[in-house]
């Protein structure tokens, strides 16, 4: 990188922290922080909710598995996804909208303590949120590897730059801060994905070669299943990605919150789910066709995108991707960072201290802005350790632990908006949780020998059966949780007093 390049990366930090500061005087309470106060346009969310599911790990472990295996790397990460989201579309989507503007809560995990009890919430919130630090420093540690490639800065160096730059914006802006950044950040990705397929169209016969490159890459390359990736594989993980994507990492839910109605979160997961499905195979392409022109220096080929960036482009270009890297990461940290500081702002606070339930508006939000430094410090510490032999390695973080464990913090919350699963209470809620948990450790500790599929779909699908199999032997219905149910689901019946949330501030 020269001075041209150190511009761009440098003016790219200088918009994201004006757009943060601009968001700082759209946040009037804790609602508007974490739900944009329900006035986010369908395409503005939709657009964040397909940022916010990126980050640089597309660009250093996803890259590695395209240098090595081919379109595999679509086929078994970003078509799932696709097909998830667009599933999500008519069944939770608009669900969640209604969960807020029904319900009148500010938190995803604020519905769990109306669906079921405090335990249940605090259960799977003390859960996610350790869950979400470590996922978050997997994505830290991805960018700062990319960076190390360009500037030769270290991991730590490259962590801390990044999740400083991040702390400034989506604490000071909020939701609407997230958003509006990645817009920004979209139309970087959309700018820089079409340079970098460009220049590689350029370097392997211009148009043609996107239908007479693949017999001079390796063998297998087009093979839509590959190595560890099989169909079993893809079918496990759309599985998992339809729970993750559509709310069960919380930070999609808020996006599907955010909107101004329940139509307009349909046709948010809609624009979503069609970005899933066609934009990442152009910013796949150069990845797939990277054997052809770079050499991978690392085992597991992490830093072929990067070397292949620094190759093809010219300065500014070059600038312009890796700004493409921070923006892919900081949309989905950033987002991350908002949903966590909403769970321990209004989930687990209030029932740690009787106090909180009592905040002023003001105290509500410095309370949730520091909970956002917090989570992201902590995730950046994390990130130094993905290397470690707790962890091994980016890819193992994202695919394993991540896709392992999100099925017992997603099956209570998404299931229990369905009207199916109305007998599931307190004790389904639990039991799927615990159980899911145990699948996990059971498939990657307590077992050797157990298959990359087995071991992120058993916690899932435990989880599941558990949820649907308990509710049908031991119902909890109850009239208030009823209520609730019909609530999200579209009837117009008024909730008990019962169930409405008594902590939120005063607007």
């Amino acid at each position: 990188m020269n001075g041209f390049d150190w511009a761009v990366l440098v003016g790219y930090f200088g918009v994201m922290v004006a757009i943060g500061v601009w968001s700082h005087r759209q946040v009037g309470d804790v609602s508007d922080f974490f739900t944009a106060g329900g006035r986010m346009p369908w395409w503005l969310s939709g657009i964040s909710h397909h940022m916010s599911g990126y980050s640089a790990v597309m660009f250093t472990g996803y890259a590695g598995i395209s240098y090595q295996l081919g379109v595999t790397s679509f086929f078994t990460w970003s078509f799932p996804i696709a097909i998830g989201v667009l599933i999500g579309a008519r069944s939770f989507a608009p669900r969640l909208n209604r969960v807020r503007s029904r319900l009148r809560v500010a938190s995803p995990l604020e519905f769990l303590k109306v669906r079921y009890n405090v335990p249940t919430q605090q259960a799977l919130a003390w859960s996610g949120v350790l869950l979400k630090i470590v996922d978050v420093g997997a994505k830290w540690a991805a960018i700062a590897t990319l960076l190390s490639v360009f500037t030769g800065s270290s991991l730590d160096q490259g962590i801390l730059v990044t999740g400083v730059v991040t702390s400034v914006y989506c604490t000071v802006g909020g939701l609407w801060a997230d958003a509006l950044t990645e817009l920004g950040q979209f139309v970087i990705q959309l700018l820089a994905g079409v340079a970098m397929f460009a220049e590689t169209l350029g370097r392997i016969g211009g148009v043609s070669g996107l239908w007479n490159v693949w017999d001079r890459l390796p063998a297998g390359h087009t093979h839509p299943t590959a190595g560890p990736y099989t169909v079993t594989f893809l079918l496990a993980y759309l599985f998992i990605k339809t729970f993750e994507y559509n709310g069960g990492m919380w930070n999609q839910a808020q996006r599907y919150m955010a909107t101004t109605s329940a139509r307009a979160a349909t046709r948010s997961a809609a624009l979503s789910g069609a970005l899933w499905l066609l934009w990442p195979l152009v910013l796949f392409f150069p990845m797939w066709v990277a054997p052809l022109l770079v050499h991978a220096r690392k085992p597991d080929a992490s830093d072929a995108y990067a070397l292949l960036a620094e190759r093809l482009l010219p300065h500014g270009l070059l600038g312009l991707v890796v700004v493409g890297f921070f923006s892919h990461t900081m949309a989905m940290c950033s987002s991350d960072a908002n949903a966590i500081a909403a769970v321990c702002t209004r989930d687990i606070l209030p029932s740690l201290s009787g106090a909180v339930r009592h905040w002023s508006a003001r105290t509500g939000l410095v309370a949730a802005r520091i909970a956002t430094v917090s989570f992201l410090a902590l995730s950046m510490t994390v990130a130094t350790q993905v290397d470690s032999p707790t962890f091994k390695d980016i890819i193992t973080v994202v695919v394993k632990w991540v896709a392992g464990l999100v099925g017992p913090i997603s099956i209570p919350l998404l299931m229990g908006l369905l009207r199916c699963c109305r007998r599931s209470g307190p004790t389904a809620a639990l039991a799927s949780w615990a159980l899911g948990l145990f699948g996990f450790w059971l498939t990657n500790f307590g077992l050797t020998g157990v298959s990359l599929q087995a071991q992120i779909a058993t916690p899932v699908a435990v989880s599941l059966v558990s949820y649907v199999v308990i509710g049908l032997l031991r119902p909890e219905r109850t009239a208030e949780r009823d209520a609730v149910v019909e609530l999200v689901n579209g009837s117009a019946v008024n909730a008990p007093a019962t169930v409405r949330p008594a902590t939120r501030p005063a607007p």
